[in-house]
């Protein structure tokens, strides 16, 4: 197939918000391209706006009125000068429509041909073309026919466990697993519902599921002269809802020879459909089973772009994807050959998301009050946010990436884990916490870690530790003190600048902790539940019972705290200043909304009586999906429609509770 000449080109239209768009804007301008960003109202002043040599607004907040707008974009290109466009992940990126636009316009589309996105975009045709190519598969249906009365047979020919997926889908979107037949049809209306939502396609497929499998996906970098390498692998097991959480390369769960395998296998797809460009192949592994001379693996899917996790490959193979994206796209041929791809110690990374892992990884919204990234030997971060940037519900919650590179996975993974200690972002909550847990996990740090390792083990909650309250407390009254001083040099102990002298509840988080203070010639005698703690020093050097105590303190107002320390964030606030009213009204029969976002299904009926636990609101926001249910059995006497917009805590659903006999 001989390929037209390429259109050159200096200035780079980056299609994309976040980190990701940050990320190939430093890349692009590190070649001497010109660059430019697109906004939405949203993101006027975030980071990547001001980075880029121009910028474009696109629209809206709104993503379908902003960043998924092509004509909105192509046109963007063209105001600006812009010869190329680079789609990033997400969004635009695997949207075959937007990758003719952008040729049709005479630009370059920084990518795959349409004619590969459009195959490896629909899993059900992918995944007949891989078994064509000789591509290993799982056991599964694929076909046109999408009635339930076929679903529900294929999947009783296919056998449990089964999962339903969104042909058109990823980012584990329009995805369901079933272990119980009698799940099967809620899991097929759940999915088509959700597909419908995020990709306008309900069509499904079934395969077989492997219930402790390990995800490992294979680098694959291609030109337009025909040459294919793959650049190691990537494990990306840790997941929630098929979100991946942690990505590490190389595999610390392989053999050489399935690695040799497993790249041929890729590399393999890759050129049987002409792809050009980087991508990725994503192949489920058997950790149990053997197929002949290596462990056994089943193709999973193709991400034709750039995916969130190619840090680790950058790092172990000082190959820079970005700068490749942009060489192929100027028709260059790689200038290296499988045999000269050599992996370099180990690299892991992490994602950091505005979410609440101890509350069902709920997205959160707010405003950033500080961010301050770690730096060292090893850790790399990318970043798309800033202080006082808003938190919104209408973008995916992830925020920045942390990785660290090493001699060994050992080395790697301690760097990483210390680099989140040391992480701060104060504002949202955010599961900095919960990703030091998994690392420091005796599962993961021995390399086992695998698809089930979040439901296996229990990582998303900690127990509060009463050092760290009593470091707030003696922090607080240490710099009323100072405060104190300072305004009246020599009377600090005659003022009334002391915090929590008294014996009183600390709200930290929702909680009220029982805390009280007492200023001894020693330190600050604190009383945490009970457990009696000394803290000395100064509100920069902090000691708690002798011990040092990093913390990083934001004041948001008179009386409350957002608190850094390394294995905790801590909302701290005075109860007694809080206004009347300020608890939450949820209660029996009160329905109200856990998130930001907009009402996508309504599962009852005013009148309709349910039973506790029963569906009543379905959510999404952040591109997740979240099921209020009801809390008391009752008749529904209020509820909101679908496609409300509803804020947090607001209600959504009322129950008038059914009378028992007492």
């Amino acid at each position: 197939m001989t390929r037209p000449a390429p259109t050159p080109f200096d200035t780079v239209l980056v299609a994309n918000r976040g980190e990701i768009a940050v990320r190939v804007i430093r890349s692009a301008r590190a070649h001497g391209y010109r660059t430019v960003a697109v906004y939405s109202d949203a993101d006027a002043d975030a980071p990547h706006v001001a980075l880029a040599d121009d910028a474009v607004r696109l629209g809206p907040a709104a993503a379908a009125e902003s960043y998924l707008d092509i004509d909105a974009v192509i046109d963007a290109a063209r105001t600006s000068g812009a010869g190329a466009i680079h789609p990033g992940y997400g969004f635009l990126a695997e949207n075959a429509r937007f990758a003719r636009a952008v040729a049709e316009a005479g630009l370059v589309f920084i990518g795959p041909t349409p004619e590969a996105i459009d195959l490896m975009g629909d899993k059900a045709a992918a995944k007949r073309r891989m078994a064509d190519a000789g591509v290993p598969l799982l056991p599964g249906y694929q076909g046109t026919d999408q009635s339930d009365e076929t679903l529900l047979a294929e999947a009783d020919r296919i056998g449990l466990p089964l999962m339903v997926k969104a042909a058109a889908g990823g980012g584990g979107k329009g995805m369901r697993l079933v272990t119980d037949a009698a799940d099967l049809p809620d899991a097929l209306a759940a999915a088509r519902r959700e597909a419908t939502s995020a990709f306008g396609d309900d069509t499904l497929i079934l395969e077989r599921a492997l219930l402790h499998p390990r995800h490992v996906e294979i680098q694959v970098l291609a030109d337009t002269h025909g040459n294919v390498v793959a650049l190691g692998e990537r494990d990306c097991s840790v997941q929630r809802r098929h979100q991946k959480v942690v990505e590490e390369a190389p595999s610390p769960a392989i053999d050489d020879v399935t690695r040799s395998a497993m790249q041929q296998a890729a590399v393999t797809a890759a050129a049987d459909i002409g792809y050009v460009g980087a991508g990725t192949v994503e192949f489920l592994l058997d950790v149990e089973r053997r197929d002949g001379d290596h462990q056994a693996f089943a193709f999973l899917e193709m991400n034709t772009r750039l995916q969130v996790e190619h840090p680790v490959t950058e790092l172990v193979t000082g190959i820079d994807l970005v700068e490749w994206q942009l060489r192929v796209a100027r028709g260059e041929a790689l200038a290296f050959v499988q045999d000269d791809i050599v992996l370099d110690g180990h690299a892991i990374e992490v994602r950091l998301y505005a979410e609440d892992p101890a509350n069902g990884y709920l997205p959160q919204t707010g405003t950033i009050e500080a961010w301050l990234p770690p730096n060292g030997v090893g850790i790399r971060v990318d970043a798309g946010i800033a202080a006082g940037q808003q938190v919104t519900a209408h973008y995916d919650p992830m925020l920045a990436k942390v990785i660290a590179h090493g001699r060994d996975r050992d080395e790697a993974r301690r760097r990483l884990a210390e680099a989140l200690d040391r992480l701060v972002c104060l504002g949202v909550t955010t599961n900095r916490t919960f990703l030091a847990r998994v690392l420091r996990h005796p599962v993961f740090a021995d390399g086992g870690a695998t698809t089930s390792f979040l439901t296996d083990h229990d990582v998303t909650t900690v127990a509060l530790d009463p050092r760290d309250v009593a470091a707030v407390a003696g922090w607080r009254q240490l710099t009323a003190t100072t405060d104190a001083e300072r305004h009246s040099p020599g009377l600090a102990g005659w003022t009334n600048a002391t915090w929590l002298v008294d014996a009183r509840p600390l709200r930290v988080g929702g909680d009220d902790v029982p805390v009280s203070l007492q200023v001894t010639d020693t330190g600050i005698e604190v009383s945490v539940e009970g457990e009696q703690l000394l803290v000395t020093g100064t509100p920069d050097a902090l000691r708690v019972d002798g011990r040092p105590v990093h913390l990083t303190v934001h004041r948001l107002g008179e009386d409350r705290l957002l608190v850094h320390l390394p294995r905790v964030d801590l909302d701290v606030s005075d109860p007694t200043e809080l206004p009347p009213g300020a608890d939450d009204a949820a209660g029996a029969g009160v329905l109200t909304a856990p998130m930001h976002g907009a009402v996508t299904a309504v599962e009852a009926t005013v009148g309709q009586h349910l039973t506790a636990g029963s569906q009543v609101v379905v959510m999404e926001a952040m591109k997740m999906e979240h099921v209020i249910r009801a809390d008391v059995a009752g008749t529904l006497v209020e509820v909101v429609e679908v496609g409300d917009q509803v804020g947090v805590g607001a209600v959504v659903a009322r129950i008038e509770p059914a009378e028992t006999d007492g």
